[in-house]
């Protein structure tokens, strides 16, 4: 049997009976597996206790204490009572057995609801994996600590280090699908105790075997980008969320990667492994969401890591971009113009109609005149005169831009007589994205080849991306993650490979516009 086979079957045997937790379990047991603490978070009454004791019972004759705090709660009722015979010899030494200190597994329920004096020693437990009995420092047995409550703690109380402890996080609701709810009000109350056959109980020596091999797993490229986008986008949302991840937590989540790699039969982290850290890095039901969605969009944005970075080559690709439209096709319209004491100008040639007074009729006639428009004036809507081949401005003249690229004049007088009206458009030589007249054919070729290499170049991290899709899809499947939420690594990486085909096919366009 394959440990990913026996930790399946394993999951199932301690989920029986238990509605809509088919993550919460499995991360919660991954856990446990790791060393790592749990807090769970939810409502009264959503089998958050259950879910402990189960989780306990995947472990072999493992001790386990469980209890419930409250603001009365006393250091003896966690730690155990204070030795009457001890006391006698000047001694204060706890009766340890059967409480905190000699637990394998612990359920503190209503965590924070708990004294000063109880926290401050439990996170010296769970830190240092030590209880000071007395003047002895005793080694405690402790694999993992659940704890829950309905909250979450508050700020500037001290409770932040003990809470940086719980490195995993789950939400744990009332079940919401009918058919389930149905199922639980019409069934036998669910019960803590199970059993769990032989073959996929977990002993303690394997336990302890495992932790020293979870060591030797990797995080691979895929995982360091992943993690490198979430830490940056919880940097620049700091302020609206609120969210710091210490680098104790961060190298405690690396840990569950990696186990989650181990546990599925691999030597190396894949993005199935890094949906884990929706639940190690929220504070707080205000941002739990916004954490969710920040390490899925990660995840989906991406990819694969392949010997060529795609930014670089979409760099690359942008630039013999420009450089093909600025070397071989013009930037923008190109129109016939006339320099006239160093400055361009469009020639107008507009014939323009008035009538002359006769002696006995009015008679209309036209005449056409030449004159020069300042090539600068066609973006403005100003109203200016043009000027004459000697550059003298013609203050009988008033010309307007209208914003089309053609220009309204006006003569007043023309010699005294009635005003006219004409519409001038500047002449185009060449339009913008035509190309250009007699290109260096070298630069063309120069151009051509440099497509071709970046061609070559995506075509080869097609093919990475490809063949690493394939061994995704082989190795996609895990216990602690649902088959919906593999979806969304799935999504990001057919979201790159289908990228990467229309880069190609851009390619291909670039190719054209050489050869145009």
């Amino acid at each position: 049997m394959s440990l990913q086979i026996r930790i399946k079957k394993l999951i199932d045997q301690i989920s029986v009976g238990m509605h809509e937790r088919e993550e919460i379990i499995p991360v919660a047991l991954l856990g446990a597996l790791t060393g790592q603490n749990t807090f769970l978070y939810g409502p009264p009454g959503t089998a958050k206790s259950l879910i402990s004791r189960r989780i306990a019972k995947a472990f072999d004759n493992s001790p386990y204490f469980e209890y419930l705090m409250n603001r009365f709660s006393t250091p003896e009722e966690v730690f155990g009572p204070v030795s009457i015979k001890a006391l006698k010899e000047d001694q204060y030494i706890r009766k340890t057995e059967n409480y905190l200190p000699k637990a394998e597994f612990a359920f503190l329920d209503e965590i924070w609801k708990s004294s000063p004096a109880i926290l401050n020693s439990l996170l010296t437990l769970i830190n240092e994996g030590i209880f000071k009995n007395g003047q002895e420092l005793e080694k405690t047995p402790l694999k993992a600590l659940i704890a829950a409550s309905n909250e979450t703690p508050e700020e500037n109380q001290g409770l932040d280090a003990l809470y940086d402890r719980f490195i995993i996080r789950l939400m744990v609701g009332p079940i919401e699908i009918k058919e389930n709810f149905e199922s639980l009000i019409c069934s036998k109350p669910t019960l803590a105790e199970i059993k769990v056959a032989d073959e996929v109980v977990i002993k303690n020596n394997e336990w302890a075997s495992w932790l020293k091999k979870i060591d030797t797993v990797e995080l691979s490229q895929d995982t360091l980008t992943i993690i490198h986008l979430i830490r940056k986008e919880l940097l620049e949302q700091f302020e609206v969320l609120g969210v710091y991840v210490s680098d104790r937590r961060w190298q405690k989540a690396a840990q569950l990667l990696k186990a989650s790699a181990f546990f599925n039969n691999r030597k190396v982290t894949n993005h199935s492994d890094t949906l884990l850290l929706r639940y190690c890095l929220w504070t707080t039901e205000a941002n739990r969401e916004e954490v969710e969605r920040i390490v899925n969009t990660a995840i989906e944005e991406s990819g694969f890591s392949s010997e060529f970075s795609l930014a670089e080559l979409d760099r690359k690709k942008d630039q013999l971009d420009k450089e093909i439209t600025n070397e071989i096709f013009h930037e923008k319209d190109v129109y016939e113009t006339h320099n006239i004491n160093g400055k361009e100008y469009y020639q107008a040639k507009q014939t323009f109609s008035y009538r002359e007074n006769l002696t006995y009729r009015r008679e209309t006639k036209t005449t056409t005149r030449t004159f020069y428009i300042p090539f600068n004036k066609m973006r403005s809507k100003d109203t200016f005169n043009p000027i004459d081949a000697n550059g003298n401005e013609l203050k009988d003249y008033t010309c307007t831009f209208d914003g089309q690229g053609s220009c309204d004049v006006k003569i007043t007088g023309l010699e005294g007589r009635y005003d006219s009206e004409a519409h001038f458009t500047p002449k185009i030589l060449c339009s913008k994205g035509q190309k250009k007249q007699n290109v260096n054919s070298r630069l063309i070729d120069a151009l051509k080849n440099e497509v071709k290499e970046l061609k070559q170049s995506l075509r080869i991290t097609l093919e990475l991306c490809e063949a690493k899709q394939s061994e995704y899809m082989a190795n996609l499947y895990s216990p602690f993650v649902s088959e919906q939420s593999c979806n969304i690594a799935l999504n990001g990486i057919n979201q790159q490979i289908s990228d990467l085909k229309l880069r190609i096919k851009d390619c291909d366009r670039l190719k054209g516009l050489c050869s145009a």
